[in-house]
């Protein structure tokens, strides 16, 4: 591979929108129910692949969802030689996919890796039924153990997906699911706080006063417990959400908060090629139809002035734990960083946000805590001009 990696793609994401169950706190391009269109998705999905014109070689693939595993064995390996035959994989290979407890075998793990796949990343959320069933998951806490047993026959490499903050739930309640997932010994655990996305079901329930949210103290409380609890059992917290044991981070994600370019194929994927964004349309009969009729399945696109990409730059590097590396952001982006931001850097530094080596300012714990007020002080500057 050649070129620098904000222009030239090094990973590539592709999106598989089946579900059994769309759950009420999801906004992903999802199908659920229509099973029927999995083989013309896929067939669509080697349309869109075929636009490359030729393979292109890349060190990561991540197949999300949707639930990819929700295809039968047969399916999934017709999908997984599609990707490899357009997408090969480097030696820096990480191959990863997505997948519900309740819809991985010990059959479809095998099929996983005999087409290459080493990391799986399990949609857990909790292993408590009341949090489940708040959120509208259709697995149980059982499931999730069998799924880890079935994947680890065949492949080392374990991810869990945790929320918090799910209507109801306590701390003590958020302490047992960390316990739960820690004692199935995964190499990586990512931990978000419920987000109420408009239009999803859990949204209008919340709108409707038919639930209530955690409060920011519980979720704040609750996020404090995940970095003292996965950094105690010898995870390192390498981005905001994320935390992983020595030599387990995801390097298709670092990609992403490092700002570089990657592929994005199927219903609702985003690319992000020679600075340009994509992002595919979200009906999947659409983007089917679309896809066999060598039609353009994306319906939008953006281009960002150098100033623009600098501060989105900024703003996802921060996320990480070594921060923004200033002689890289330079020659990312063509900026100083103390040039485009002096007044917002010296702020977060005198309240404790972020510290400052010389060489890079990254979030310290209290910054970790209140991200997004720290991003969005950096970004204000570029809204000012």
């Amino acid at each position: 591979m050649t070129g620098d990696p904000w222009l030239v793609p090094r990973t590539a994401y592709v999106h598989v929108p089946f579900c059994a169950h769309h759950c009420g706190y999801c906004d992903f391009a999802v199908t659920a129910g229509n099973d029927h269109l999995i083989d013309l998705y896929l067939e669509a999905l080697a349309a869109e692949l075929g636009t490359l014109g030729a393979p292109r070689e890349v060190e990561s693939l991540f197949i999300g969802g949707g639930t990819p595993t929700h295809l039968n064995p047969d399916q999934l390996a017709r999908l997984l030689r599609t990707i490899n035959s357009w997408l090969p994989l480097s030696a820096k290979r990480e191959y990863s996919i997505e997948a519900n407890p309740d819809s991985l075998t010990e059959e479809k793990a095998a099929v996983l890796a005999a087409f290459g796949v080493n990391r799986v990343s399990i949609g857990v959320q909790s292993f408590r039924a009341p949090a489940l069933a708040a959120l509208e998951r259709a697995h149980t806490g059982d499931h999730v153990a069998r799924a880890a047993d079935a994947v680890r026959k065949h492949i080392a490499n374990l991810s869990f997906d945790l929320i918090f903050g799910a209507p109801g739930t306590t701390l003590s309640d958020w302490d047992a699911d960390l316990s739960a997932a820690l004692a199935l010994g995964p190499n990586h655990v990512s931990t978000y706080g419920l987000t109420y996305e408009k239009g999803t079901p859990l949204w209008k329930r919340r709108e409707r006063s038919q639930l209530v949210p955690a409060s920011e103290d519980d979720e704040l409380a609750m996020y404090e417990l995940a970095m003292d609890r996965l950094t105690a059992a010898g995870f390192e917290h390498y981005e905001i959400s994320n935390f992983a044991r020595p030599g387990g981070r995801c390097r298709h994600n670092e990609r992403y908060w490092a700002n570089d370019a990657y592929f994005g194929f199927g219903v609702g994927a985003a690319r992000y090629v020679n600075g340009a964004r994509e992002l595919n349309v979200r009906d999947t009969k659409l983007y089917i139809r679309k896809a066999l009729a060598g039609e353009p399945t994306t319906f939008q696109r953006e281009e960002l002035p150098p100033r623009a990409r600098a501060f989105e730059t900024m703003a996802t590097q921060l996320r990480r734990a070594e921060g923004i590396v200033r002689a890289d952001f330079l020659a990312r982006t063509g900026f100083e960083l103390d040039a485009l931001v002096p007044a917002a850097l010296a702020l977060l530094r005198d309240t404790g946000c972020t510290t400052d080596t010389g060489t890079a300012v990254a979030l310290t714990r209290r910054g970790k805590c209140v991200a997004d007020a720290a991003v969005a002080e950096l970004l204000k500057y570029n809204a000012e001009q």
